[in-house]
């Protein structure tokens, strides 16, 4: 319970009516979870407008009201709170609802398009490996110290965020690591949030069904660096070439890492093979359990990170040296066998063909490379030739398949990746939209020493089709396949 004025506090107000004195139980932006003596807020959705729902709300014992245009009617017992942007106030409520959570912990925040998982999640490691208790916030799982809790979203909305935030200050974390998706800053998901360090991994093409193109994209990411205190650092990969832009603007301390320019923490590459890498960091060779030139720029990120948050080098490059990576990403399956096959969440045109440009490197003969895609429906369509295009660039054989189709049809998916395939790429495609047998099949054309790569899904266990989730876990398939095609 907490007093509507106190939850107020920062909010861009334009105007109010009725008693601001009131306790407030609980908070929602959702209707149908409104109680008895809720605030409710009315925000505009993708698919619907909370404003349509206020008397739903008030039906259902809301006794406050946020929203950005006040109702035709208004109830005599309930207080109104227009404001400019209930989006933003949502994320301002909720922290100030839940004590301001960020404030009581060190907050650090990943941004990017690839890599963001795997730094949260190797800074997350690190810190629980120095002894200090951390949170996790990732695509994969979130994690409050040892416990697990499932993941929905990359960037949970806002009450979600910010009770789990309190949780972890109630375990005694004192760090927190979370992913900061580009949906999550134009959606004012973290408004309100007060970041230690925030990170940017890098910028390609993704998410355009929703930014619609990619200059909007990039200016989205730009925000989280826009909006930070100057209390705040900020840590981008100056090797890409939107990572100077993200600190354009920003009041927060500027730090860079890179492989080719004059950075903050500069790596280079000494060995880069299927057994992992080697790195000078520092003036300091170290070998690395993590595979291929885009880990390179993960481990510095986690590197420069753990260092501008005051860690000794010599410790984090010790522990960083002993971890494996996030699940789903590069992930070698059943090493040893008679095929090399690996497990990638890849499903951006960029992120396939780093991995595979990796997976390139590592031929030593004529190995051939055999590629299991598809695209996820309901999402970014322009990005469909493009991923088709790059897997049979770079492999010698590729199987179309489905990925999560979601509400689209696998097929009309798949003939939209292929519309990026040339007359003679064709020659070495497969089309195969039932993704086990895919995997089934790209096993079974197999010769020894080849190398499957089951790239899109990652660590997810399960394929979305017509709203249902089944389960599907690329890993547990190709392992299956593996055995029984080990002969």
């Amino acid at each position: 319970m907490a007093d509507l004025r106190d939850i107020l506090y920062k909010v861009n107000i334009t105007s109010t009516s009725g008693d601001m004195e009131q306790d407030v139980k609980g908070i929602a932006f959702d209707s149908r979870v409104v109680k008895h003596g809720y605030l409710f807020i009315a925000t505009k959705g993708v698919q619907s407008d909370g404003h349509q729902f206020i008397d739903m709300a008030i039906n259902k014992g809301a006794s406050s009201i946020v929203c950005e245009k006040l109702p035709d009617n208004l109830h005599e017992a309930v207080s109104y709170v227009t404001v400019k942007n209930s989006k933003q106030a949502l994320g301002i409520i909720a922290s100030n609802f839940f004590g301001n959570p960020s404030a009581k912990l060190k907050l650090i925040g990943v941004t990017g398009t690839n890599g963001k998982t795997t730094v949260a999640t190797l800074m997350f490691k690190l810190y629980s490996s120095l002894g200090k208790k951390s949170g996790l916030i990732s695509t994969v799982e979130n994690k409050i110290g040892d416990q697990t809790i499932p993941a929905t979203h990359t960037t949970p909305d806002p009450i979600q965020l910010n009770r789990l935030l309190q949780q972890m200050v109630d375990e005694g974390c004192t760090y927190c690591f979370m992913e900061v998706s580009s949906h999550a800053i134009d959606q004012e998901r973290i408004a309100g949030m007060n970041y230690e360090l925030a990170i940017f991994t890098n910028i390609s093409h993704d998410h355009l069904d929703y930014h619609k193109t990619f200059e909007n994209y990039i200016k989205v990411k730009k925000r989280f660096f826009d909006n930070l205190n100057s209390h705040a650092t900020s840590l981008v990969n100056a090797d890409d070439k939107r990572g100077m832009i993200m600190q354009q603007n920003t009041k927060a301390k500027k730090f860079s890492f890179g492989l080719k320019k004059v950075v903050d923490f500069k790596g280079k590459i000494i060995t880069n093979s299927i057994e992992g890498l080697e790195l000078e960091v520092d003036n300091k060779s170290v070998w690395f359990k993590l595979i291929g030139d885009f880990n390179a720029y993960n481990l510095l990120a986690v590197y420069g990170g753990a260092i501008l948050l005051g860690e000794d080098s010599s410790q984090v490059l010790t522990i960083l040296s002993s971890m494996s990576g996030a699940e789903g990403r590069f992930e070698l399956i059943n090493p040893g066998s008679r095929i090399t096959a690996i497990v990638d969440y890849a499903h951006t045109p960029d992120a396939l063909k780093n991995v595979l440009e990796t997976i390139q490197q590592f031929r030593s003969g004529n190995e051939q490379i055999i590629t299991v895609i598809g695209c996820g429906g309901n999402r970014d369509r322009t990005k469909r030739p493009l991923m088709a295009a790059i897997a049979c660039r770079l492999s010698n054989k590729v199987v179309l398949t489905s990925d999560n189709p979601r509400d689209e049809d696998p097929m009309d998916i798949i003939r939209e990746m292929q519309s990026g395939i040339g007359p003679t790429d064709s020659k070495k495609t497969l089309v195969m939209p039932d993704r086990e047998q895919a995997i089934k099949t790209a096993c079974m054309i197999a010769k020894e020493k080849d190398i499957v790569l089951v790239a899109g899904k990652g660590h997810e266990k399960y394929q979305e089709i017509n709203g249902i989730k089944h389960p599907f876990d690329d890993k547990e398939v190709l392992e299956r396949m593996l055995k029984m095609f080990a002969n």
